[in-house]
């Protein structure tokens, strides 16, 4: 295979070729590497960039598997991990000129999963600083660009995540979620992601914006490797206080389920209002394929959701302010604009 076939592979078809000895996760790695040699410049997407030790734990696991030990889909598959994750041995930022030195002693729960799973970290990427923004605009490393028009921004604060998934530097990325910080760099770069129930996957050793509602999940390019990813993650972390003791879900049979029966639910008078033409257009195609696939789309009124932005809004300065209090008095300086 070319570089740039193995680059396009999503993770079940990287996983499936490195089991049959196809593929070998160095081979995976170094096609990879090369594409952000060529395309970060110009993206910004990583911060960090862990060339060297993600061609030693490649190497690791392809003698493991090729003595027959296979530890599943993500064995030798390379991760992008967003910059505010906690990473032992590797700097963590948190996209600050305050944590630029910051290099964890342990790992945050859900990179101590992946590395159980056989993943690796090939970088951590950009994102707004300490992920409160929406653009990766960030003073400290650099403004992130969109991929598909480095003109344009790619949302954040995983922005720098969602442009490494979507420029195939990486085969998936962990980004996290207050207010939309997966979300909007998966719409707008082209990417599959998610912002799980509170309390499903750990933040033991994410640094906070908002605790009461940070999440962390995959960013991938296809539903089904966002799919293999979460399986590894989810689940109760007693080191998380918020951490949920519900067992987690069979979700790759969910796949296959089909969508008939479920219940999609459409805020009237919030969902399509106030928002350009060509979005609203997108928006009533998706829910029209919805109800072609025997999906139920139900009109519901919410009346306070603009109270709860409000609210939310309180929440995102209060918290905030908490954890930042001590370096808002002694180095206030150090922190950007935003």
């Amino acid at each position: 295979m070319t570089h740039s076939d193995v680059q396009n592979l999503t993770i079940r078809e990287a996983a499936a070729r490195i089991q049959r000895s196809a593929l070998s996760p160095v081979e995976l790695t170094d096609a990879l590497l090369q594409r952000i040699e060529r395309v970060n410049k110009t993206l910004n997407a990583y911060i960090t960039v862990c060339a060297q030790q993600a061609r030693e734990i490649a190497q690791a696991a392809e003698t493991m598997i090729r003595a027959g030990y296979h530890l599943g889909p993500l064995h030798g598959i390379p991760i992008a991990i967003k910059d505010n994750i906690y990473t032992r041995g590797i700097r963590t930022t948190a996209g600050s000129k305050i944590l630029g030195d910051f290099v964890p002693d342990e790992d945050a729960t859900v990179i101590t999963r992946l590395k159980r799973a056989g993943a690796l970290i090939i970088g951590k990427t950009n994102l707004h600083e300490f992920a409160w923004g929406g653009t990766t605009d960030n003073p400290h490393y650099g403004t992130c660009r969109n991929p598909w028009n480095p003109e344009r921004f790619p949302a954040g604060s995983s922005g720098g995540s969602g442009a490494a998934v979507a420029a195939r530097t990486c085969l998936g990325a962990l980004g996290t979620d207050t207010g939309g910080s997966i979300r909007l760099p998966s719409s707008v770069n082209g990417i599959v992601g998610i912002r799980p129930t509170i309390g499903r996957v750990s933040n033991h050793n994410v640094v906070p914006l908002a605790w009461t509602m940070d999440t962390v999940s995959p960013m991938t390019r296809t539903v089904d490797d966002c799919v293999l990813m979460f399986e590894v993650i989810a689940g109760h972390d007693p080191l998380d206080e918020h951490s949920s003791q519900t067992p987690v879900s069979d979700y790759r049979a969910e796949l296959t389920r089909g969508a008939r029966g479920l219940r999609v639910g459409l805020i009237r008078d919030y969902s399509l209002t106030h928002v350009q033409p060509a979005v609203g257009a997108t928006i009533r195609t998706a829910l029209q394929t919805l109800q072609s696939l025997g999906v139920e789309v139900e009109e519901i009124a919410m009346p306070s959701i603009h109270g709860n932005i409000s609210a939310q809004l309180t929440i995102e300065s209060c918290e905030p302010s908490t954890y930042h209090q001590e370096w808002l008095r002694t180095r206030p300086a150090d922190y950007g604009d935003d």
